[in-house]
């Protein structure tokens, strides 16, 4: 099972989309198991997070499912994102989408948002986040309104 795990996040990074240029990190703090402040200091937008989780370029439904009738194949590697916004804050999401390795050194989600510390990346993908900040409070906004 974690050799799957490993491939499919392996083919997850490789097919996701590479930034331009090198982009510098918007600081953030952690707070107990959240990021409370927004990373761009304005809420996201929920139709365009919505948009992000079902693109397979952000990887989310390659391993989630949800609350997305249209969307084939959804993945089972990890939890349903339907209830998502029942079960955790925005903060609580907005550190799962930065950089779940600081709740779960042992996941396989990858850090969306972090750029050091990390082996095995791509050339394309070096010193970039996977997810820009407008993109992450776009999912998170998103992720808040599913509520079952």
């Amino acid at each position: 099972m974690m050799r799957s795990a490993s491939r499919v996040l392996a083919m997850v990074i490789a097919a996701l989309p590479a930034t331009t240029g090198a982009q510098q990190l918007t600081p953030y703090t952690v707070e107990a198991d959240g990021i409370a402040a927004s990373l761009t200091g304005q809420p996201g937008d929920a139709a365009r997070g919505r948009a992000l989780v079902l693109a397979r370029s952000s990887t989310c439904i390659l391993c989630h499912s949800g609350p997305f009738p249209e969307a084939r194949f959804q993945g089972d590697l990890a939890p349903s994102l339907a209830g998502a916004g029942s079960r955790s804050t925005p903060a609580q999401l907005r550190l799962r989408l930065v950089d779940a390795r600081r709740l779960n050194p042992g996941t396989i989600m990858p850090s969306y948002y972090r750029i050091d510390g990390l082996t095995r990346v791509g050339s394309a993908w070096r010193d970039k986040p996977i997810l820009s900040a407008e993109q992450i409070e776009d999912i998170v906004a998103y992720l808040a309104t599913l509520r079952e």
